[in-house]
This record gives structure tokens, sequence and C-alpha cells, in this order.
């Protein structure tokens, strides 16, 4: 941050390594998609001097071309890594994928870093995803920092973006929002464009001209000199507001001149503190220049403002059977805790796992504890079991180079964690912890598969399980009521990655199909049957008789069954064969093949041979009973509504609560969530909400969020119901 013109960058093909907490600097990138992350990080790669060419590695291989799905589907879908040094510290920069089917992928990447990056486009501008995130990071007092990027595009525009940025991730305090540096301009080309040859330092009062492709260091123009003074002015005053030391607001108005250094470490101990969040302009390296414009002042920042490793906040750390521990400290003498940040599968080198280590140290060969808790609900089994760590690693691109540890605020990655998942914590084998897991977004957009052939059934639970353990964020169903596969997903981009890695990293093909919900059916009135099973056909018979009585009960009244048998028509050890044939008939559905609640069955009649009547007998009889019943009167089909909360921006409140109602739905009420935002509360039935996750992403622009709870199952429109019935005819 100090405008340093002779930086010691480190060197190509060497991973960075640290000895000690306080020199890692741990960095997520947040912005969407198409905002310049990628080639951000690249440019920082380079100025470091990690790479030779601009995203290129050693071995000619690209920093962000280690999966092969983000090329065919030309997007990050991904979390990656790329370690760089300078001046002697390490810094772990953790590209984060910028569209919001990959939000656990972010997730995962704010739980590993100790500041965020706010990477927008002078072109596009501010998107409300990225605007929830930084509301999401505020929450927690994350150190953050703006990068305009795209500043060389034609429709780029620094001081709009600017207030943009002032406006949007202000809030109530705009004035700590400001930048360091002002794009410099060059004159006007062919097309009427003032390229932008350098940035104008606000602290040091100088221009940093990257025009000839390195970065050179003179004197503001009288113009320059100008535009300097107004917002030099504007961001002392913001850094003096920041200050701990209040004489200095005092020490200002009186005219006196602070010193340089004063300014920049209280301009750093805000940063730190997330109270105060510097905005610079960056573009990428042109005509081979080895410094992209901003590279330096941004390595910098992150260098001299964001926080080390132990000054950022450590997650909660408990037992595995949930006793608490005394709380962590980033020391690399302490207890060992990790955690599985990401895990990935390699057709060569097999499972790769990400680890952010908070406390201790890592080393290879060592025998650590595996705990995974907390996730049995998608899939994940909880497991506790001693696994020995393969050789420890620092990741660039495909790249794999070895390091001899990993100590407490460090990130790297283990090989061959065989039962090691995502979210999953290490520690000592005597000594076993589990860290409190990060909050992942809910998977709300089922999607129904099956095997696409008889091969591929064979693979198929194996690589769902392999799915699983990489992806927290999806959830694995087998619907006992409907026989279906299901995938529970964050978007239709998250299910086709999904299906992706089936199919080229598992071989497993796999076809959708539609989802169905769990409908239920009932009795609409009362009804009588009679179930007759006799049969002879020499030697031993089958004889069973039995009358019942089916009436509906109240919602949520479940199954009765009543013996009201008298002398001895159906003998006593066969009754109960009786509930049950009812039992498994009430099971497989009497008009759509779904189950049958809510109903009580009373046995009142029936007849018995001494010798043909048994068991196996009566239960048929009882379900031929049920049958019968059942085509004697009104059978309702139940559909499972769900107790849905919808939060929304104020301005869309309106639109989802059209859209709900036009779902079929019961708006319950709105209440005010944060400022801006309202909850919407209605009940809506599940088959109308199938696909809400994508629909309301595009009715709320990328800004709505909901969740969903079962809340009962009610009679479905009539209408309704008749199509159902067709449906389960033709299936």
């Amino acid at each position: 941050m100090a405008d340093r013109t002779n930086p010691h960058p480190g060197a190509a093909g060497r991973a960075p390594t640290a000895d000690q907490p306080s020199s890692v600097r741990n960095v997520v990138l947040v912005g969407h998609s198409g905002s310049g992350k990628t080639t951000l990080v690249e440019a920082l790669a380079l100025a470091t001097g990690a790479t030779t060419r601009a995203g290129r590695v050693e071995d000619g291989g690209t920093i962000s071309d280690h999966d092969e799905i983000e090329h065919r589907q030309h997007r990050s879908v991904q979390l990656s890594l790329v370690p760089v040094e300078w001046n002697g510290i390490k810094i772990n920069l953790l590209d984060a994928p910028g569209y919001a089917d990959f939000v656990g992928e972010l997730r995962a990447g704010l739980r590993a870093a100790d500041a965020a990056l706010f990477v927008v486009s002078a072109a596009d501008g501010v998107d409300g995803a990225t605007r929830m995130v930084w509301e999401e990071c505020a929450a927690v007092r994350m150190p953050r920092a703006v990068v305009v990027t795209h500043l060389e595009a034609a429709r780029a525009d620094f001081d709009e973006m600017l207030r943009v940025c002032r406006e949007v991730f202000g809030g109530d305090n705009p004035e700590a929002v400001l930048p360091l540096y002002l794009p410099a301009y060059g004159a006007p080309g062919g097309d009427g464009q003032s390229p932008v040859t350098g940035l104008l330092g606000l602290l040091s009062q100088r221009v940093f001209d990257y025009s000839s492709g390195e970065r050179l260091e003179r004197d503001p123009d009288d113009d320059q000199a100008a535009l300097i003074a107004d917002a030099r002015d504007r961001l002392i005053e913001g850094i003096i507001a920041e200050s701990e030391d209040e004489s200095l607001m005092d020490r200002y108005l009186g005219g006196e001149a602070l010193d340089m250094k004063t300014l920049v470490t209280d301009l750093e101990r805000a940063v730190a503190r997330g109270t105060f969040h510097p905005v610079l302009g960056a573009a990428p390296a042109a005509n081979g220049a080895r410094q992209g414009l901003g590279t330096v002042e941004l390595l910098e920042l992150i260098t001299g403002g964001f926080p080390t490793p132990p000054e950022g906040r450590l997650p909660e750390v408990t037992t595995p059977n949930g006793r608490p521990r005394p709380a962590l400290t980033c020391d690399p003498q302490g207890p060992l805790a990790a955690e599985v940040i990401k895990t990935t599968s390699d057709p060569y080198v097999g499972r790769i796992s990400l680890v952010r280590v908070f406390s201790g140290t890592l080393r290879p060969d060592q025998t650590v504890h595996v705990s995974g808790h907390g996730l049995a609900t998608r899939g994940h089994e909880d497991h506790d079991v001693d696994e020995r760590l393969g050789t420890l690693s620092s990741p660039f691109g495909k790249q794999q180079r070895a390091v001899a540890k990993c100590v407490a605020g460090d990130i790297c990655t283990v090989a061959k964690l065989t039962r090691a998942e995502t979210g999953d914590t290490l520690s000592d084998k005597d000594d076993p912890l589990l860290v409190e897991p990060w909050e992942m977004p809910d998977p709300l957009l089922p999607v129904a598969i099956e095997a696409h052939s008889k091969a591929d059934e064979d693979k198929l639970s194996q690589g769902l399980a392999r799915l699983v353990a990489e992806d927290p964020t999806m959830r694995l169903e087998q619907n006992q009521d409907t026989h279906q596969v299901v995938l529970w997903c964050l978007g239709e981009a998250h299910v086709d990655v999904l299906l992706d890695r089936l199919r080229s990293r598992y071989g497993v093909q796999v076809d959708t199909v539609p989802h169905r919900v769990s409908l239920r059916e009932t009795f609409g009135a009362r009804a009588g049957g009679r179930g007759r099973h006799v049969k002879q056909s020499g030697g031993h018979g089958q004889y069973a008789i039995c009358e019942i009585e089916v009436e509906p009960l109240p919602g949520g009244g479940g199954f009765e069954f009543v013996d009201k048998v008298v002398g001895g028509a159906v003998p006593r050890q066969f009754i109960p064969s009786v509930e049950k044939g009812v039992r498994a008939q009430l099971a497989r559905g009497v008009a759509a093949g779904y189950p049958v609640v809510d109903v009580r069955v009373t046995l009142l009649d029936g007849k018995a041979h001494s010798v043909d009547s048994s068991d196996a007998a009566f239960q048929t009889a009882g379900a031929l009973a049920l049958r019968e019943a059942a085509a004697g009167t009104v059978i309702h089909m139940l559909e499972p509504v769900a107790e849905v909360g919808v939060l929304v921006p104020d301005e869309y409140v309106g639109p989802v609560m059209s859209d709900l109602s036009g779902r079929r739905g019961r708006v319950l009420g709105t209440e005010p969530a944060t400022p801006g935002r309202t909850l919407v509360r209605a009940e809506v039935p599940e088959i109308e909400i199938s696909r809400y996750a994508v629909d309301l992403r595009s009715l709320s622009h990328g800004t709505g969020r909901f969740r969903r709870a079962y809340a009962r199952h009610e009679p479905m429109p009539p209408q309704l119901a008749v199509r159902v019935r067709e449906t389960a005819a033709e299936r």
C-alpha cells in the first residue's frame, strides 16, 4: 500500500511456502460471471513471477484449465486456488465461480479466506447476487476491497462505477467506500476513446504510468494534480473517520499536514477491521508486459491491509460427540484442526482434498482423525475414522507442487484421503475435533434420473457416492414413495455439471425423467367391501372371506384398524393377517398407485375353512376387500403442500405475490426482514414449485431466495386429480 516501485516477486516454478501464520494472506475473489476474476488472478500471478506468460505456468498449461468441464461449458464451475508470493508473503488467491448455481463453491471460498476482493466490471455494473454476498460478509465483518476491472473496455466508466459501488456497498456510510487510486488517461485514439495508461496515487500524489509496459513513477501534471487534490481530501477524511486516534480530525481541520505513514497505518487498520473498503482499478497486461495496470497496487493492499490468519475469525470446535472445546488459536504448535474445503477427483491421482488449516501443522504421512457430521440429510453419512495423509502439495493449474508442511492459517491439497469429504474435519487422532460447518445453500431444484443401460445401473451408486463426497450443496434422495433417484440441485447449470461429471469422470450415463411428487390417496366417504379368496386346484386349497368397512379420518389421522368380528367368524389368528393385507394394499394405493392415508378400516365379518384357510389367504382377502370398497366410493388425491418463505428486495414483492397466487398458493402475509428486503410467507402445492428455484431467480434478477418445508397433504383439485390418474394408468 506504500506505492513501492521495485517489489521482489516470487519465482516461477517454485511453490510459495509459509513457515508462520503471519506470512500468509487468504483472499477470495467474488463477483458475477464475466467480471474478470480469473483474468485478474492470472494478472496477479504474472506480476508476482509465478507465471512466465499471461495465464500460463511453466509446463505450458494455463492457471485455470484444470477442469475439462469448465472448457466444455465455457464458465468457471468450481473454486480454484492459486498461491503466489509477494515481498515474502504467501498469498492464497481463491477464485470463486460467479454463476449463481455454484454459490456453494463461493461459500467454501469465504470459509477458507480471511478477506474478500469484490471484482466488478466497469462496463457491466454490480448485480444483485454480488450485493447479497457483500451483505453476508458485512454481517461477519469480513475485510473487503473492491477492484474495478475492464477499464480498457469501450463502455467502461470508472467514475460511474465508483458511484454505484459507494451506493450499493456503502449503505448508510458511503464514505467508507473510496478509491485509493484514480485512472490516468492518455490522448484519445482514432475511435475517440482515451485509453487508461496508469493510476493516480491519492496518498502518494504520484502517477504510476503503465503505458510503456512497465510500471514507472512520475510527478502528476497540472490537470492530474487537480484531480488528485480533490479526491485526496475526501479519502483522508474517510480514513480519519475510521481512525482510532480521535485527535487526527482536529489536527487535520486545523490545517496540519498529516504524514503519509500515519495515514497508511490507519488505512490498513481500518481495512483489516472491515470498516473501510478501498476501491482500485485494474486492467490486464498488454503488449507482453509483466505487470498489468493496478496489479502492484493490489498486491500491496493485500499484503499490507488485509488481515493475517491470526487476526481473522476462526470457527468454533467441539468434540465429535458434541462436547464443547476451548476456542481455537491460529498456532502452528496448537492442536490440529483443519477442514476439507473442497473435494475433487483426478483420473490419475484419485481423490484430492483442498484443506484449510486453522490450528496446528499438517505434515505428509501423518495419521489424522477424519470427522464428518451434520450432513446426513444430504446423503453424507456421519463418520469417524483415522486416515493416513498422502503427499501435501500446493496447486497451480494442473501442477501439484509438493510441500513439506502446511502451518496454521495456510491452505494446501492432500492426496488420497479416501474417506474425507467436503466439510469434514481433520484433527489429531488422539484428540479428535469437529469444526462447526459453514452455512451452505439448500438445493431446491429436483431432477429425477435413471440409468441409461444395465451397465450404467451397475456403476450408478458408486458414481453418485463420489458426487455426494465432492459437492455438499447437492442432496441425493432415494424416494420411497415414487421409487425415483432424485438429485436436488441449486439450478440448471448445477444439474448440467453434475450429469457431466457422472458421464465424463465416472463413466455413468443417465437419463433425466419427470420428477414426481409424493402424492397420497384417501377415501372421500364411508364404503364397504368384501374380499373373497377361494381356490381349489387339487391338494391344499386357499379359503378366506372378510367384510370390512372403510371410513375417512381427519387430515393427519393416519391409519386405524378396528376388529368387530363376533362369534369367531374370522379365527383370532387370522385377524392380524387381514390387517397386514389391508396395510399392504394401502401402501400400493387403490386409484393411481399412491399410498392411502387417513382411514379407519373395521373388520366386520368373514368366513374361514378348517383346512384351507391360511395367513396368506386372509392377507389376500383383506387386500381385495379394500379394493372393492375403493371401487364403490370417491377417492381423493392428496398433494403435498409446502410452507414457503421468499426473501426478496422490496421492489419485487408484488410480482412474487402475484406469481405465488398463480401457482395455487395462499399468501399468508409479509414482514420486513433486513433493510430493503421483505419476507413473503405462503403455502403452495409442491407440484407447483418444482422449478421455483429457477423461476424465482428470473423473476427477481438473481436477488431472491426462498426456503420450503413440508406442511401437510391436501385434496388436489378434481381436474388435476383426473390427469394424475390418467398419467398413472399410462405408466
